[in-house]
């Protein structure tokens, strides 16, 4: 058991660290089919949503650039189709890093403004102290809204609604109507704590805030693709926003105390939801001082 927590958290240490030196040739693209002519690929970064029809394929997200060809062969498998749209949830590295490859294809990538806007230029992560360097022109969103924006494809009703300063400043929540299908991006991580990244001007509050509009929107029969975890439901991302919602006022009450950093480290409030979400990406205590940063940050 405590090697696999082990191996979880190295994982995604390496993926949040956005490196560039991955072994990519290990890496195995596994597609879950979620409902009717949706699917969802899992590979190395955020999860890929991909819908196929007639009028071609519409893609969500992208993951790392060297896992392209293996993402396409993927694909290639479910349809013949050429990729007609490339929507980005956010910006971050390990949903947009196959942009480039994607979009010298023609494709048509679609995000938030806020999205080309970071894409566009060198970015700072400072919950790891890492710099992330601009997309090339070819990689950049050709098409961007404010607000939302809507896709008639493959007799599918698609919403791409913006979710305000959520996991950054560019969040975007994909709606497919008919299917009964929403993907979230990194508003939601199923299974273990998420990453909020306060240098993109992400907010715990939003984040809540996100998933309870989400929440208004679905049923019990809703198939939820979360930005990092196995396919969900409802009820599991109902326990997330519990859970964040608890973990937030337990923060707030800390620092309204005056408790130092190193004091609420200290004190591990979190202890009681360690084990059950502290053996995924972020470890408990990595987890913890992004989180006090967030909290301190958006008072």
């Amino acid at each position: 058991m405590k090697l696999t927590k082990l191996f979880f958290a190295l994982s995604f240490f390496i993926t949040l660290l956005f490196a560039n030196n991955h072994d990519k040739k290990e890496v195995v693209i596994t597609t879950t089919k979620v409902a009717n002519n949706i699917y969802m690929l899992q590979g190395q970064g955020g999860n890929i949503g991909v819908q196929i029809g007639k009028d071609g394929i519409l893609m969500i997200d992208s993951q790392f650039a060297p896992l392209t060809k293996k993402i396409k062969g993927a694909i290639s498998k479910l349809s013949q189709k050429n990729i007609k749209y490339l929507v980005n949830t956010h910006w971050h590295y390990d949903h947009t890093n196959g942009n480039e490859n994607i979009g010298k294809d023609g494709v048509t990538i679609v995000a938030h403004e806020n999205v080309k806007k970071r894409l566009s230029e060198d970015t700072f992560i400072k919950a790891f102290n890492k710099t992330v360097p601009a997309l090339s022109k070819v990689g950049l969103p050709t098409i961007t809204f404010n607000d939302k924006i809507n896709f008639s494809m493959n007799n599918e009703n698609i919403e791409v609604i913006y979710q305000k300063n959520a996991h950054t400043d560019g969040d975007s929540v994909i709606f497919f109507e008919n299917a009964n299908v929403v993907h979230t991006g990194d508003i939601y991580f199923n299974g273990f704590y998420p990453f909020i990244d306060e240098s993109s001007k992400g907010d715990v509050d939003g984040i809540i805030k996100a998933v309870d509009y989400i929440l208004s929107r679905i049923d019990d029969k809703t198939k939820v693709i979360p930005g990092h975890g196995k396919l969900s439901n409802k009820k599991e991302l109902i326990y997330y926003k519990d859970t964040l919602v608890e973990l937030n006022k337990r923060m707030k009450k800390l620092i309204s105390e005056g408790k130092t950093l190193e004091e609420i480290v200290a004190l591990k409030p979190f202890a009681d939801y360690d084990k059950k979400l502290g053996g995924g990406f972020l470890p408990p205590e990595k987890f913890l001082k992004i989180f006090y940063g967030v909290v301190k940050a958006n008072q």
